[in-house]
């Protein structure tokens, strides 16, 4: 299984970025999607997340300008980030909890994407 993001880049502050993770190879069943934040020295945090059912959880330091979705058929995860702000900047991870064919339930972790947010 392999997760592919997409979508930062460099924005002004106010702007907006989306950002896309898809989900490809031996996959059984997608479940939990979600995506993370790690800026320069500090820990990688919790941004938003979203069930298979499409229940959605957002940290409160972007709730009203993030949010997250997913497509199923398409085993794709979105973030439409919003009116972002220079502390929006870091590297945002993509993470799925996947059954695969084998039927073993894994956690996957995509490879990154920066977010540069300008003031």
């Amino acid at each position: 299984v392999q997760l592919q993001a997409s979508g930062g880049g460099l924005v002004q502050a106010g702007g907006s970025l989306r950002l896309s993770c898809a989900a490809s190879g031996s996959i059984f069943r997608v479940d939990d999607m979600a995506w993370y934040r790690q800026a320069p020295g500090a820990q990688r945090e919790l941004v938003a997340s979203i069930t298979s059912g499409g229940t959605t959880n957002e940290a409160d330091s972007v709730k009203g300008r993030f949010t997250i979705s997913r497509d199923n058929a398409k085993n794709t995860v979105y973030l439409q980030m919003n009116s972002l702000k220079p502390e929006d900047t870091a590297v945002y991870y993509c993470n799925t909890v996947i059954m695969n064919t084998s039927r073993r339930r894994l956690n996957y972790w995509g490879q990154g994407t920066q977010v540069t947010v300008s003031s």
